[in-house]
């Protein structure tokens, strides 16, 4: 559910951008002042285990579609809403600077989409009301699927509305979102299952995790190496071989935009803003499309518009595995990075304790 800039105008981009700037500004303020400096590593771990659970799209029966985990609900119930907040935020921006998945002028929408409708208003709204704060197995599987759908069918609206506002005519309101919401419903199925796995699986080896995220309280001195490693191994595994298995079939949206313009992927204006996002774009995407650079033309490239055609399955390639490996270990960088900042900046604001009351 990547939206490339073709689907939006400057103004609603740069509003949205800032939107999702304001969000992760707040959300850092509300991670530093609860002092939780345990979840860091964690949210570093699930941002590289998110990253790479993306890159496998699974195929939905019966629709030529397919669609892949939005993260937005896994990460805001192991780490709470804010932590997950910044962690699907620092995916996307990995995403969208160094593999050209989503446009940079789409950046704030993709944030908001798959990672504040998510987090801020499915998560509490469903997530929370069903698993609560003493969470059993089949509530945490309820709470999960449930959460799946409702952030899932929550972004599809949102990527729909942000399109109709940018005047895309060739998507019309009524076609597009009677395409977006049935497609995404199924989509959120299969996310919530398999994010009722990953929950269950952590809630298994460290619940305190869980019922940290759910009441919105620091870990506390709970030991993660362990779990941590084991994530930590799940996400390479899964970067560098898992996404050789990823379904050949056009994801959610674009399986809506062609059976409602005819075409998977809209052109995006030369001029102005869209052009000098793209040639940022173009610098910085050090592996386009999670593979090594091809050059253009080459044989096997999947058409410009209409369904893909019939492409090797399983997609052995060094490149989606070197791709997969790299974006994780910088989705992890980034994370931990933002954590380092956050915890020398409360530092620097806490007073030492003879300061305290002023000098005598």
């Amino acid at each position: 559910m990547h939206m490339a800039d073709a689907l939006i105008s400057p103004a609603v981009g740069g509003t949205m951008l800032a939107v999702s700037a304001g969000l992760g500004a707040y959300s850092a303020h509300r991670i530093r002042a609860s002092g939780d400096e345990k979840k860091v590593p964690l949210m570093g771990v699930m941002g590289a285990f998110v990253f790479a659970a993306q890159m496998i799209n699974f195929s939905i029966p019966g629709t030529g579609s397919s669609g892949h985990i939005g993260g937005g609900i896994l990460l805001a119930a192991l780490l709470g809403p804010y932590a997950g907040f910044l962690t699907i935020a620092s995916v996307l921006i990995v995403q969208a600077l160094f593999f050209a998945d989503g446009g940079l002028l789409a950046l704030g929408c993709n944030v908001f989409n798959m990672g504040f409708l998510p987090c801020f208003v499915a998560y509490p709204l469903v997530y929370n009301v069903i698993a609560g704060r003493a969470p059993t197995r089949g509530r945490l599987i309820a709470g999960a699927t449930a959460g799946s759908i409702v952030g899932l069918l929550l972004g599809a609206l949102g990527v729909v509305l942000e399109t109709t506002a940018s005047g895309i005519t060739e998507l019309p309101f009524a076609t597009f979102v009677l395409l977006m919401l049935p497609i995404h419903l199924a989509i959120g199925v299969a996310e919530g299952l398999a994010t009722a796995a990953v929950v269950l699986f952590v809630w298994r080896a460290r619940p305190e995790v869980v019922e940290s995220a759910g009441a919105q309280r620091p870990i506390g001195p709970v030991p993660l190496r362990p779990l941590l490693v084991g994530l930590g191994v799940v996400a390479l595994a899964t970067a560098g071989m898992l996404s050789w298995f990823a379904s050949t079939h056009p994801d959610g949206l674009e399986w809506s935009m062609f059976r409602t313009s005819g075409r998977e992927k809209l052109e995006a204006r030369q001029d102005g803003v869209h052009a000098s996002a793209a040639r940022v774009q173009k610098t910085t995407a050090v592996l386009p499309d999670y593979g090594f650079p091809q050059k253009e033309g080459v044989a096997g490239e999947a058409p410009a518009t209409g369904p893909a055609g019939a492409e090797p399955w399983p997609a052995v390639s060094a490149g989606t595995s070197a791709a997969g490996i790299i974006g994780a270990a910088m989705t992890l960088l980034l994370v931990l990075l933002a954590g380092l900042a956050l915890r020398l900046r409360a530092r620097r604001q806490t007073p030492p304790q003879g300061d305290v009351g002023g000098k005598r």
